[in-house]
Parts: C-alpha cells; structure tokens; sequence
C-alpha cells in the first residue's frame, strides 16, 4: 500500500526552494507514524517525502533521470550561506589579491560551502574539489599519464594492422574520447573497461594520423584544470589540506606562486606535435596544451580548508589569507535553520536549540546536525529525549 506524505508542512527561504518534511504518516498509514521502515519483514511501496534542501542531487548530464525533474542546476550551489561582515572582508580581500584563503575552524562551521557560496554569487562555474587525504601528491592534483592504457592502445592498433583489418575511426569508436566505455569510474582513461580502445588520431591530436592519441591518456586534475587560461578564473577548493602529507603545502608554494606547471610527457614531443589537446576535470571538456606547459591567465580563487589538525609552515600561511570560522552563537543558529527551511521551521525548536548548545560545548556538534533534527521535527517527528535525538546529535570525536 502506497502513503502519501503530508506536503503542506513544506516550507523554506533564503533561496532554497521548497523544504520537505519528514512527514506525518508513515508505511503504517498511522497519522503521526513518520517512519518508512518498520522492521516487520513486510513489503511495502511508499512515497518518499522530499529530501531535506542540503542532501537534494541532480543526475549528471545525460544521464536517465526516471520521472525525476531535472533543471541542471547545482544544488550546493544554490544553498543559501550565511557569512558576517567580518568574514566577508577578508574573503574580498583574498579576492582582491589574487591569494589562496585558508578557511579553518571545526567541522560542520560552512568551510567547504563557502567556496561554493563564492562561486554561485560571482557566476564562476562548477566548483573544482581537491579532497586531500594522506596520499595526496601535488602530481595529482596537477594531471594524470595513463601510460599503461596508452601503450595497450599502440599494441592493439599494431595487431590490427599486421591482420589486415583498419581501426575504426570517428568519434564514437571505442576507446575514442566521449565513446562509451573509453575511461573508468575514476574518471580516468581505464583500458580495462573497453576489449577495443582504439584511438581514432594521433599524438598531436588530429585526426587520421598514425599513433596513439596522447591527449587521451593526460588528464588533469583539479589544480590542473584551474590553472588552465580563461577569461575568468575558476573556484578550486582544497578541502582539508591538514590531512595530507607533511610536505604537501611546501611543494604546493612553486605552483600558487608561479600559476603554472610543466608536463613533461607532453614537453618532450616534437615541435609538429606541441599542441595536445588533453582531459581535465570537467565532464567532456578538453583544454590544449602547448609545449607540455600550462599557465594562467586568471589566478584562481583557492579556498583551502583545515581542521587544525596540525599546524601549516611559516612560509606557506605567508602566501595565504586566514580566515578563522567561529562557531555560530544562537541567533546565528536561528539564522542559519531560517535560511535553510524558513521562518516557521523555527516555531517548537526551543528545545532541540538548547539541547544542541549545551552538547556542542566541547566543539563535537556541527551545525547541520541541528538543522537534521530541525527538520525531522518540522516533519512531525517528536524528537523527545532518547536514542533517536543522541543519534541525530551525536558527538563527532572519540570511537563509536
């Protein structure tokens, strides 16, 4: 048996749209009973209430989105931020001086979504994400060389031709760039997922010439992709760059400094083969190379995150612009559950408010964790004090 939700109790402001409740009838068809799962082994078809407006995805392009309504639209994009004058001043001044911000302060406190907040208000594009983790490398961040795939490529190309048969040709011939099955989940070129990758030109990138397409094979990463030239500069966050390897922000210095790398598989081809066109962190987007080298045109704007897990070298913190994200006081939490789900959703909350401050004293609360049980009990759910409201508000340090 299907249950409809109650979406009347649906409601939001600050630019998110409409907020769905949890609503107030669940897979029992009890009023009241908010639950989808029941735990009784029985089947069941239920509707789905709308998803909070902070955990709401839209399918990439092309892809089978189903009855789902797709507007293309970036959903964090367009998540209303919060941010005082304070904070804002320094934000325009790393702006103004073309330098990386280093946004820190405890999880949960808006680091990751400034950047997106950024590049929504200035119409910079889709934002580019480093996640560092303790075996990032600067190279990384900078291009992938899929060299294995490449020379997989060549060999097959070879077997062919000692056959007699031609390569297929075109742009929808396997392994060519945009066919289906040309690159892994990874986003990288995976010979493994197509029996014929064939290239369909050559080390220059024109097609009809004989090779492999190199350009095929280098992808750059996310820093990469920020640096190639553009009239306007792209949104790059570095997120959690405390977490990496104690070397990281030093051997990130040369490139912030410069705005350019060197791609020495590319710097070493002839000059008649100099210009490559290469992958880069956009979905189906190349971006040509000269030479092996790319330069900026445009700084772009860096936010880099940290936890303060350990401390950054003199002359990295040097080069950036710090911006220290307090925790935000009550009415600031009022502010933030009124621009997340609207003024009504704050009518009731009392409680859940004080209960939320006195647990975050020891810095283990993060301020979406407010705004889930805020919106559970918008959507009808009582949230009294017991297991359920401990889960919502779990503290975040310490073993589980």
């Amino acid at each position: 048996m299907t249950e409809q939700w109650d979406q009347d109790q649906v409601g939001a402001s600050g630019g998110s749209g409409s907020s769905g409740g949890a609503g107030s009838s669940g897979a029992s068809g009890s009023p009241g009973d908010w639950r989808l799962f029941r735990g009784d082994g029985r089947t069941r078809r239920v509707a789905f209430p709308e998803a909070p407006p902070w955990r709401r995805f839209t399918p990439a392009p092309g892809a089978d989105a189903g009855a789902a309504d797709v507007d293309g639209s970036d959903t964090r994009a367009h998540r209303p931020y919060l941010i005082g004058p304070d904070e804002s001043e320094i934000v325009n001044a790393a702006l103004l001086l073309r330098r990386p911000l280093l946004v820190t302060g405890h999880p949960g406190t808006g680091k990751s979504s400034l950047a997106h907040a950024i590049a929504h208000e200035l119409s910079l594009g889709r934002v580019l994400t480093w996640p560092v983790n303790s075996r990032s490398t600067l190279r990384d961040a900078l291009y992938g060389y899929d060299a294995i795939g490449r020379l997989r490529e060549s060999n097959l190309r070879k077997g062919r031709e000692e056959r007699g048969g031609g390569a297929p040709t075109g742009p929808g011939a396997p392994g060519a760039f945009g066919a289906p099955g040309a690159f892994g989940p990874s986003g990288s070129p995976d010979p493994s997922d197509s029996p014929d990758p064939s290239g369909t030109s050559g080390p220059s990138g024109s097609p009809g010439s004989p090779g492999t397409d190199i350009g095929s094979y280098v992808r750059l990463g996310p820093l990469g992709t920020a640096l190639v030239p553009g009239e306007r500069p792209r949104v790059l966050l570095v997120d959690e760059l405390d977490k990496g390897d104690v070397d990281l922000p030093n051997d990130l210095l040369t490139v912030f400094e410069e705005g350019e790398f060197e791609i020495p598989e590319l710097a070493r081809l002839p000059e008649e083969e100099s210009r490559v066109a290469v992958l880069t962190a956009d979905p189906q987007v190349r971006a040509p190379v000269v030479r092996g080298r790319v330069r900026c045109s445009q700084f772009p704007v860096v936010v880099i995150t940290s936890n303060g897990e350990r401390e950054f070298p003199p002359a990295f913190l040097r080069r950036c612009v710090r911006l220290d994200l307090a925790e935000p006081d009550e009415q600031r939490l009022r502010d933030i559950v009124g621009a997340h789900l609207g003024d009504e959703a704050l009518v009731g909350v009392d409680d859940l408010l004080r209960t939320f401050l006195a647990r975050r004293a020891p810095g283990e609360l993060a301020t979406d964790q407010l705004l889930n049980a805020v919106f559970l009990r918008k959507g009808g759910v009582d949230l009294p004090p017991g297991a359920l409201l401990d889960a919502v508000l779990h503290r975040l340090g310490g073993a589980v």
